[in-house]
Order: C-alpha cells, then structure tokens, then sequence
C-alpha cells in the first residue's frame, strides 16, 4: 500500500506542477534594457511602413472635386465607423511603399511620418484643387498584450504618442500575480526584423526610455511571478494530496 501512495504521488507531481521556465515567452537574460538617466524622454515620430494603412481626407470649397478623394467609411447605426471597416476603407501602403490617389496616382509615403505625407499629399493636390484642406491620419495604430492582464488581447489605438502604461490599461491593468520587474516589448523594425526588450514598470526612469511610448504593431506580454505560480502549484499539491489521501480512505475500506 505504501508503495502504491508513493508511485502516485510522484506520477502526479511530475504531471501537474509547473514551472516559470515552461511559462514565459522569448526567454533570455539580455533582454534588459539600460534605460538612460537623463531627463529627456526619448519619444521618436513614428515612420510609415508596409501594408500601414492611411485615412486621406480633402476638405475644399468645392465638394464634388474633394469627394473624388475621400473614400467613404462603412458606418454602424450609430454612425460610428469601426475599426475594420476603417481597415478596409483606407490606402493602404504597398510593398513598394506606395500609396495611390486617385488623379494624383502613386506617391511613396514609406520613411514619411503622418505631418510629412500630408504636406506631399498637399503639395500634389494643389495642381488639382484650389485651397484645399488635407487631413492625414494613422488608422492601422494597432498593439497586443498578452500575459497577466485583466484582458488581453488586441487593440486599436487612436492617439500616435500612447504610451506603454496606456496600452496596459486597455488591457484592464495587471493581474496581482504580474511580473512588474518583466515587461517584455516586441517591435517591428521595418524590413521583416523585429526585436525585443525588457522593460521595468519599477523603475522610475522608464518613462525617459524610447520604448515608453508604443508604435504600431507591438506586442506587450507581462511575464507571470515566480511566487504566483508557486501558489498555483499550491493548489495543484491540495489536489494531489486529496486524492491521495481519498485512494487511501478507498483502499482502506476496501480491505
């Protein structure tokens, strides 16, 4: 009997506890970031990129010619456009870094910011359009937190200097068992490449980091603590040992 409490408990350890190694993503001791000392945040415009997609508006005198220009979004009941149809409503930049308007066809936008591609959306509407008004925006500001929120997953983001504590609170905050000390960023780089940095929500110089603010197509994801799972593990050893203990009872009675 003791030899069969003993192979049980053994099986059923190794099958249900679970470490923080098995857990989290993208493992690697130098991730973490040295954030600078001084006092400046470090905060870069963000620069077009491949399949980001664009609202153009053109405001003028004369509706029907800035019409021809505006695309018109797909709206709800409430007249409200979502963020899909927004998606699909937009000029999108090609692989080549292009986008296209109609008459003033194809102008390259990759490496512009949103201020630089409407002085050149601007400049080449001018020759068609007498004092026209040209509105650009970024409606592809999109990032995902996974890990130890209240609620990941995927969101839309209309304010292009958001930052990382803005983006966690859309997720609904961290959960008591975050990691705070292991925040990990993953970014595009343009050209395929991405990388990833650890970030410490502890420290009180993140906020000079230039990881601070979000760009489009992050991914967050909070790490999980070392003590929390220790606790789930708890758990699992009550479980364990209730079975154990209720085997035991069985067996007994059995006999």
């Amino acid at each position: 009997m003791r030899n069969l409490l003993y192979f049980l408990l053994l099986l059923l350890c190794a099958s249900s506890c679970v470490s923080k190694k098995e857990l989290v993503y993208i493992q690697n001791s130098k991730l973490k970031e040295n954030v600078p000392t001084d006092f400046q945040t470090r905060y870069s415009v963000y620069k077009l990129q491949p399949n980001d997609v664009l609202s153009v508006k053109v405001l003028s005198v004369d509706p029907d010619m800035s019409n021809m220009f505006n695309i018109i979004n797909p709206t709800n009941a409430f007249g409200v456009s979502d963020p899909g149809s927004m998606y699909l409503s937009g000029y999108t930049v090609d692989q080549e870094g292009f986008i296209t308007l109609p008459t003033v066809g194809k102008l390259k936008v990759t490496g512009l910011t949103t201020g630089q591609t409407r002085e050149l959306v601007q400049q080449n509407l001018d020759r068609y359009i007498t004092d026209a008004t040209v509105v650009v925006k970024l409606i592809s500001f999109k990032i995902s937190v996974l890990g130890e929120v209240r609620n990941p997953g995927y969101f839309h983001i209309y304010n292009e200097q958001a930052n990382l504590l803005e983006g966690l609170s859309m997720a609904g905050g961290l959960q008591q068992g975050a990691n705070r000390g292991n925040i990990k960023i993953i970014r595009q780089k343009g050209s395929g490449q991405s990388e990833v940095v650890l970030l410490d929500l502890k420290d009180p110089n993140l906020v000079q980091s230039q990881y601070y603010y979000l760009m489009p197509n992050d991914v967050v994801y909070v790490e999980p603590l070392k003590t929390q799972l220790k606790r789930d593990n708890l758990v699992v050893w009550n479980a364990v040992l209730g079975v154990i203990s209720t085997g035991a009872l069985l067996y007994n009675l059995f006999k």
